[in-house]
């Protein structure tokens, strides 16, 4: 053993793996009193190392200081600073050349640092995590997680043996940043972070930044290039942040890519992300859909929670492909018209050891105190809104998805659980605001800024609230108020529609309020009208299961619900296996039940869906005036004897204008007679009791020509006759009429 020129207190603190900055001992170093330099390095197991200059290939052998593999050399009588390269032997025997990651300065800027622990850096992304890059010609990878707790960080991998001691992070003063450049670490090594904790545990940790990921369940992150796919969807980008959606039709497939249809239902048989851009894509254009919405797509750990519990939120799920296949799929449904909605998660997050809580030994992410921190009915923790760098995390994630991915919009799961303290709490559970309120302000303020954000960059995407309460002022802007968002799940109206709809039909007429209350708030925010996943799991049945009566009844039942449902004011969802009435409830372990559609009355109903997205597309009135009450206009709402209601829909032209009835029994009427508003000849346009849909074929197959005869409190009406368990839809016919 020699003696060292360093502190010997400090070589044993890089030797013991508790060193904050390691640079500060490692690398070269110019020692004034020597008018010399020294280069030191630390490499476990390591029998010799020579530096190598690489401009003059002279070598000089290092000095072992400590066993344990601590080495040093003093250049004497050389002052000035080099590139160098370590040639190592090992105990075994075997040589290998590397770059000195000790050897390069910091690579983030105090401004970056800056920017993220005030919770407006918002393309932090680009900065912590993995990245690719060239340093002095030098290629390797960028290092850099925040755990402002930690005693030592260290980046662990194939490359080092996962050894810990190895490549020790570098702490960038109080930021609570760490960073490292590791040379020759390429893209597709594995890799996570291993912690020292303020109680001296060894936590080793996913990368909360990590762009991939290992497939469950192996746990470790990749390191992945996002940077290199070519995007050809150019036209949809620019007509899409040109326009807002609110006046056009958005008609939603919701989708969970791995039982929308699988190769086997073996435990990874799975399609990939570009397979399913061929078919899935391909499918829901011929559907006649304007969108897809994605089940949670960020990694997660188990299948059973279908992406709601994350652990990854930059990294798309290996279970489809790589992220650039996931990139595919989105350029392919735009460049077939299609948008991609994905659900987005900053809710809550699961307690895997790998993941994100207890990151640094602290809690960092969530709340210490299990009543702000925990979600006794998921087993989940609660992120901490009210810290900066927690904001910025999933602030700078929504921006992600939008910009790496070109994703058209985010679906915010469980808004609710935010909003509210006492989310899913008994009394003496949680803990009141400074104002001894339930509200959680700094959600609150959370997702104003989430919002304000996210349009400011991307005025063209949907931010969209599931939001099960009656809070107030959700889809308006902050500035009155408001959380910010641009449409809200009508909730509200899903649980009183499919409470209405799964009654025998001989009750309905006791409960008509249940499918007339929701336009008493309809324009109240900009809602979306949902029967989503959420509605066809855990024992409620599926779409065509809830309706009552026999076979035929059933699926006439449910064709007048979606008919009525496309009537209804209000944007439209609908989840997958829906459209051709599979009978079973939705299970993440399977395909969809496709099989069914060798029989007619599935394949009529998929038919039925495929129309009426059509008739939804191509009809102004059935979306250019969604959110006030010049859209709609009641005919009558009040014939409970007979379980039918009628409607006008209005587009912002007045000629553009339909009527809808639907009867919620399944008796026929003949000459029903209701007001109409003009003086001219109306046309059934759609029905759902048509033969070709598998209904009775009841119906108008002649113009209905208005009497001056009024009727509901209007100069004109018209008797026609209303098929059972059906909704039709008539035109006007206005083209001499003037206003």
């Amino acid at each position: 053993m020699v003696k060292t020129t360093a502190n010997y207190d400090e070589v044993l603190r890089v030797i013991n793996a508790e060193h904050p900055d390691p640079f500060s001992v490692l690398g070269m170093h110019y020692l004034e009193h020597e008018d010399s330099v020294v280069v030191r390095a630390f490499y476990p197991n390591a029998k010799e190392i020579n530096v190598i200059d690489i401009s003059s290939s002279e070598k000089y052998n290092m000095d072992l200081v400590d066993e344990k593999g601590f080495f040093e050399v003093l250049l004497e009588g050389r002052s000035d600073f080099f590139k160098y390269i370590l040639e190592v032997t090992d105990d075994t025997g075997h040589t290998f050349s590397t770059y000195d990651p000790y050897s390069f300065l910091p690579v983030l800027t105090d401004f970056d640092l800056h920017l993220f622990n005030e919770g407006n850096h918002h393309k932090i992304y680009e900065k912590l995590g993995a990245h690719l890059m060239t340093i002095d010609g030098i290629q390797g990878t960028l290092f850099a997680v925040w755990a402002p707790c930690a005693k030592r960080v260290s980046v662990v991998g194939d490359f080092n043996q996962w050894d810990g001691r190895r490549h020790a992070m570098r702490a960038r003063g109080s930021s609570g940043v760490w960073e490292l450049f590791i040379p020759g670490v390429k893209e597709g090594d594995i890799y996570k972070y291993e912690i020292k904790t303020p109680h001296d545990e060894l936590y080793v940790k996913s990368d909360p930044y990590a762009f991939y990921a290992e497939l469950r369940p192996n746990t470790a992150s990749i390191v992945y290039d996002l940077e290199n796919y070519e995007w050809n969807d150019h036209e949809w980008m620019k007509k899409r942040d040109k326009e807002n959606n609110f006046d056009k039709p958005v008609s939603i497939y919701e989708v969970h890519l791995g039982s929308w249809k699988r190769v086997s239902n073996d435990e990874n048989g799975f399609y990939t992300y570009r397979e399913l851009a061929d078919q899935l894509v391909e499918y829901v254009k011929e559907m006649g859909y304007t969108h897809i919405q994605l089940l949670p797509v960020a990694e997660h750990p188990f299948d059973g929670s279908w992406g709601y519990q994350i652990t990854s939120y930059y990294a798309a799920t290996s279970r489809y492909g790589e992220p650039k296949d996931f990139m595919y799929f989105v350029d392919k449904c735009h460049q077939n018209g299609i948008g991609v909605l994905l659900d987005w998660v900053p809710a809550h997050f699961p307690k895997d050891g790998h993941g994100l809580a207890r990151f640094d030994g602290t809690a960092l992410y969530e709340h210490y105190d299990q009543k702000q921190g925990e979600h006794p009915d998921w087993g989940t923790h609660i992120f901490n809104y009210g810290r900066h760098e927690v904001r910025n995390f999933l602030i700078s994630n929504a921006l992600f998805w939008l910009d790496k991915y070109h994703i058209d919009g985010l679906r915010v799961d469980a808004v609710a659980s935010m909003l509210y303290l006492d989310y899913g709490k008994k009394d003496g559970e949680w803990i009141p605001n400074r104002w001894g309120g339930k509200e959680n302000v700094d959600a609150i303020e959370f997702l104003r800024q989430l919002n304000s954000t996210v349009f400011s960059y991307y005025p063209g995407v949907m931010m969209i609230a599931e939001e099960s309460t009656s809070w107030a002022l959700v889809t308006k802007p902050p500035y009155v108020g408001g959380l910010g968002f641009s449409y809200k799940w009508n909730m509200g109206w899903m649980n009183d529609f499919l409470r209405y709809m799964s009654m025998d039909s001989i009750y309905r007429k006791y409960h008509q309020d249940l499918i007339t209350f929701s336009l008493m708030y309809a324009f109240s925010e900009n809602f979306i009208l949902v029967l989503s996943h959420d509605e066809v799991v855990h024992g409620k049945c599926s779409m065509i299961e809830k309706m009552p009566g026999d076979y035929w009844q059933k699926f006439a039942g449910l064709r007048a619900c979606y008919g009525y449902m496309y009537g209804h004011p209000g944007k439209k969802l609908l989840f997958m296996g829906g459209e051709f009435a599979q009978f079973i409830e939705w299970n993440y372990k399977q395909s969809l039940d496709w099989f069914l559609l060798d029989y007619d009355m599935h394949k009529k109903m998929q038919t039925y869906v495929k129309d009426l997205n059509h008739l939804y597309r191509n009809e102004k009135a059935l979306y250019e005036v969604d959110f006030n009450y010049e859209g709609f206009e009641w005919i009558d709402c009040n014939d409970r004897e007979h379980s039918i209601v009628s409607f006008i829909r209005k587009g912002k032209d007045w000629r553009d204008c339909l009527i809808f009835l639907s009867n919620f029994t399944p008796v026929p009427h003949h000459n029903y007679r209701i007001g109409v508003p003009f003086d001219a000849e109306y046309t059934e346009i759609f029905n759902s009791d048509w033969e070709k849909y598998g209904g009775s074929n009841v119906g108008n197959f002649e113009p209905l020509k208005a009497e001056d005869q009024p009727f509901h409190n209007r100069s004109y009406s018209i008797s026609l006759t209303v098929p059972p368990l059906a909704t039709i839809v008539l035109r006007p016919e206005l083209k001499q009429i003037k206003k």
